[in-house]
C-alpha cells in the first residue's frame, strides 16, 4: 500500500529527505510556476506517545513546502530512483504580511514526506503552505520499519493532529497560516488516514471478516513494502503493553475539527466501513483511484467508500492507471533498474503518463481545496 525490503528504493528517498532535509532531485519540466517553492525540515515530537523501542517521545520529523520568493539556490541529487520537483532549501516564506491556507499530507506504507511532493509542490506553488508527515514506524524516513507502525493504523491521524498543534503553536509558521482554511490528502494508507481524520472509525472486526471472505482484496495481505510485519506484530500482540492499549482504541474517533475538507487518493480499508462507522464525516470529501489499481482495488475501497460517505466525490481514471502511478516518477535510473521492487514501482502500463496523471490530480486537489477552504490563488 504504499515499498521497503525495497532497500534501494528506501534508501533513494530517504536521501533525499536528509540532505537538507529535502534535496530533491530533477525538476519539474512540464510547467514554469508562479512560485518557486521553499522547503524546510520540521523536528518535532508528540510528548503524548512514547517511540516505538520507548526511549523517548514520538517522532514527527515533517516535510514543510511553501512559496517563496528566493530562486537559489536549488538542492540537487544525482542517482536516485526517481524524479522530484526543485525546491529551494530554508527560503523565507513569500510576502511576510500575508496568511496562507494549510494542506497537511499523509504518505502511504512504507513511504515517506517527498513521496508526496509531487502534490504539496503544485500546491505550494499555487498560494498553500502544506507539511508532510513521517509517520513513525512506517516511514523511509527512518532508518527501520516496525510492524506497530504498519498494524496500528490508527495511529497516523493522531501523527497529523500532534503535528497540527505543534505547527499552529509554531512562532514562525503559527502566525502565517489561515486557521479557518485547513485540508487534509493523503495517499493509500495516507488516503484511510484521510477517512479517520475526517470522522469515520474503522472497525476491524469487520475488515478481518471481509479478509476472510473469497472478496477479500490484495490489502488483506502482507504488504510488499515490510513482509514480515503481522508475523512480527502477532508475536508483540499478547505482551506488548503499547499494542494492547492501542487496540482497545482502534474504532474511536479522530476527528480533527481544524480540517474543512479531505482529498483521498486510492485509500485503503474501506471495507472496515459501514454507513454507521462514517456518519461523522460533515466534512467534504474527494476521491482519486486509478481504474487499475490492484493494490487498492476500487471496488472495494474508492467506490465503497464513495458509496458510503454522503456528498463525497469519486473520480476514476480511466485506462490503466495503477496505485504506484502516485508513487514519484522514476529516473532512467529506476526504470532500466533489474532490481523487483524497483521494476514494481517504476513500471508504467503502455500508454500511461505518470507525470500527467500526476499532473492532473494535482490540478484536481488545487480545485476542490480552493473550492472548499475559500483559496485564492497566486496569480501565474
Amino acid at each position: 500500500m504504499g515499498s521497503a525490503r525495497n532497500r534501494s528504493a528506501r534508501a533513494s528517498l530517504a536521501l533525499v529527505w536528509m540532505v537538507s532535509g529535502l534535496a530533491l532531485v530533477l525538476s519539474w519540466t512540464r510547467e514554469v510556476h508562479a512560485q518557486a517553492v521553499g522547503a524546510m525540515t520540521l523536528h518535532y515530537r508528540d510528548d503524548h506517545r512514547r517511540n516505538w523501542d520507548g526511549t523517548g517521545p514520538r517522532p514527527l520529523e515533517t516535510a514543510i513546502w511553501y512559496p517563496t520568493s528566493a530562486t537559489g539556490p536549488v538542492a540537487a541529487t544525482q542517482g536516485s530512483f526517481f524524479e522530484l520537483p526543485s525546491v529551494v532549501p530554508d527560503a523565507p516564506l513569500a510576502d511576510g504580511r500575508r496568511t496562507y491556507p494549510l494542506i497537511v499530507i499523509s504518505h502511504g506504507t512504507g513511504g515517506c514526506a517527498p513521496g508526496m511532493l509531487w502534490l504539496g509542490h503544485y500546491l505550494a506553488a499555487r498560494g498553500y503552505i502544506v507539511v508532510a508527515a513521517n509517520h513513525h514506524g512506517n516511514t523511509c524516513g527512518e532508518a527501520k520499519l516496525d510492524p506497530r507502525g504498519f498494524l496500528l493504523w490508527w495511529e497516523r491521524p493522531k501523527d497529523l493532529t500532534a503535528i497540527l498543534d505543534h505547527l499552529l503553536a509554531d512562532p514562525v509558521w503559527g502566525p502565517r497560516i489561515d486557521r479557518q482554511r485547513i485540508g487534509a490528502a493523503g495517499f493509500s494508507l495516507g488516503g484511510y488516514t484521510m477517512i479517520e481524520i475526517a470522522g469515520g472509525r474503522i472497525d476491524r472486526a469487520r475488515y478481518a471478516q471481509f479478509c476472510a471472505s473469497p472478496a477479500r482484496d490484495f490489502t488483506c495481505g502482507a504488504q510488499p513494502e515490510f513482509p514480515d510485519a503481522p508475523q512480527l506484530f502477532q508475536r508483540l500482540e499478547p505482551t506488548d503493553p503499547v499494542v494492547q492499549e492501542a487496540l482497545k482504541h482502534s474504532g474511536d474517533s479522530y476527528r480533527d475539527p481544524r480540517i474543512r475538507a479531505v482529498f483521498a487518493i486510492a485509500p485503503v480499508f474501506a471495507e472496515g466501513f459501514a454507513a454507521k462507522d462514517v456518519a461523522g464525516i460533515k466534512i467534504p470529501v474527494m476521491i482519486v483511484v486509478g481504474a487499475r489499481d490492484r493494490v487498492a482495488p476500487p471496488a472495494t475501497n474508492a467506490k465503497r467508500y464513495q458509496e458510503l460517505i454522503h456528498g463525497a466525490r469519486l473520480v476514476v481514471i480511466p485506462g490503466q492507471v495503477d496505485h504506484y502511478d502516485f508513487v514519484p516518477v522514476c529516473s532512467e535510473q529506476g526504470k532500466q533498474s533489474t532490481e523487483p521492487n524497483i521494476q514494481r514501482l517504476c513500471h508504467d502500463a503502455p500508454g500511461v503518463d505518470r507525470q500527467r496523471v500526476q499532473h492532473d490530480v494535482a490540478a484536481m486537489a488545487l480545485d476542490f481545496f480552493d473550492q472548499h477552504l475559500g483559496a485564492k490563488r497566486l496569480r501565474m
